[in-house]
Order: structure tokens, then C-alpha cells, then sequence
């Protein structure tokens, strides 16, 4: 069964940073594309970035392409988001999931995600 552990969030400034974390175990990581998603109050899940098992393919939703960096280290079964310039608007619980790069917005498993909050 498909275990997904995200850290790293927190409570920023507008214009800082942070850098999520998600740990997986329990299937093989590197045979896996991967995404991040957020859901901020009141909304419903929204897609921010995705990832190939491979590493070599990168996509990004366009509210967050060119502030946010995605990245995973298949040696450590481990993902990241670096977020950089950040915004109020960015204030969202944050998941990882394991996806389908044909439908890289489907979540099939995700964690149990954490909190980014940023202030104004």
C-alpha cells in the first residue's frame, strides 16, 4: 500500500520561502510519476506541479511556474517543492500523490499533506 509522508510547511512571509518534502515508501518510487497538489480553504484540490519517475520531466501549473521547483531523489525515495517568492494566495494545505503522467491531475494516493501559510 502506497505511503506518502509530506513535511516542511509552515508559516512565511509574502516573498520567502520554503521547501516541501514528501517521503514515500512501499512501492517502487522511481517507476512512479509523482505530483504536488493544494487545497486551500473553501476550495477544492488544485494541481500545482508534476514529476516523471525518471526526473527528467517537469510541468507546473501556470500560477506557480517560475516560483516553484519540483524535484525528487529516487536514491532516497523522496520528492520536494521548492517554493520561492511566495504568496498570500499560496496558503494551502500541500499533498503529495502518485499520478499517472497521462493524468498527471488525478491523485491516485496522496499523504496526509501540510499546512503552508503565508502572510501579507
Amino acid at each position: 500500500q502506497v505511503q506518502l509522508v509530506e513535511s516542511g510547511g509552515g508559516l512565511v512571509q509574502q516573498g520567502g520561502s520554503l521547501r516541501l518534502s514528501c517521503a514515500a515508501s512501499r512501492f517502487t518510487f522511481s517507476s512512479h510519476d509523482m505530483s504536488w497538489f493544494r487545497q486551500a480553504p473553501g476550495k477544492g484540490l488544485e494541481w500545482v506541479s508534476s514529476i516523471n519517475g525518471g526526473g527528467d520531466r517537469r510541468i507546473y501549473a501556470a500560477s506557480v511556474k517560475g516560483r516553484f521547483t519540483i524535484s525528487r531523489d529516487n536514491d532516497k525515495n523522496m520528492m520536494y517543492l521548492q517554493m520561492n517568492n511566495l504568496k498570500p494566495e499560496d496558503t494551502a494545505v500541500y499533498y503529495c500523490a502518485n499520478v499517472y503522467w497521462s493524468d498527471y491531475e488525478w491523485p491516485l494516493s496522496k499523504g496526509q499533506g501540510t499546512q503552508v501559510t503565508v502572510s501579507s
